[in-house]
């Protein structure tokens, strides 16, 4: 597994980088069977330390856990822990209602922007309806049945999933509800 261990605007030394490969290493080997590579970035924030830290598995999920201490240690322990957690889960979901994956996920590859937000102040009416493109970006839209994306959804923490389904060859969407709940739009 590929390792990258960086800091922004703090340096870290041989021995907190040696602690980070050796025991995320340990977590990872534990539960996912082919990572392909780990980013891990420490940061300060105020009087903290923030550990953020991020896994691929050859299977095309990622994992990503982040976390905040007072010292630089105790944030990648924490980070560690829900690190350990997410694939303990990930884990205990492929083995009791997923099939086993034997190819990786293809990714597809997509243009996402970012638009600018409308300004608050209505005094001056915009030239045009077109909104303003602040960045445009590559992204990558993988391909997975709907448990593969409601489960990669959860483990990016993230609100919405935009995925190929790999039963029907079409885009689909699963996204967080405000009442909890999972939505899925099958177009």
């Amino acid at each position: 597994m590929r390792y990258k261990i960086s800091g922004k605007q703090i340096d870290i030394g041989e021995a907190l980088q040696f602690h980070v490969q050796s025991e995320l290493g340990e977590v990872v080997a534990k539960y996912a069977e082919r990572p392909t590579d780990a980013t891990v970035v420490f940061s300060r924030s105020a009087h903290e330390y923030v550990c953020e830290a991020t896994v691929h598995l050859s299977t095309g999920l990622t994992a990503q856990a982040k976390a905040h201490a007072t010292e630089i240690y105790a944030a990648f322990d924490g980070c560690n822990e829900k690190m350990e957690k997410q694939l303990r889960r990930y884990k205990r979901r492929l083995k009791d209602h997923h099939r086993d994956r034997s190819e990786p996920v293809e990714l597809l590859g997509a243009a996402s922007y970012i638009l600018a937000s409308e300004s608050t102040e209505h005094e001056n009416e915009p030239e045009s309806l077109q909104p303003i493109i602040v960045a445009e970006m590559e992204t990558k839209i993988p391909s997975l049945s709907v448990g593969e994306a409601v489960m990669q959804m959860e483990l990016a923490g993230s609100p919405v999933l935009v995925f190929r389904n790999e039963n029907k060859d079409g885009l689909n969407v699963v996204y967080r509800r405000e009442d909890g709940n999972i939505g899925w739009i099958d177009p």
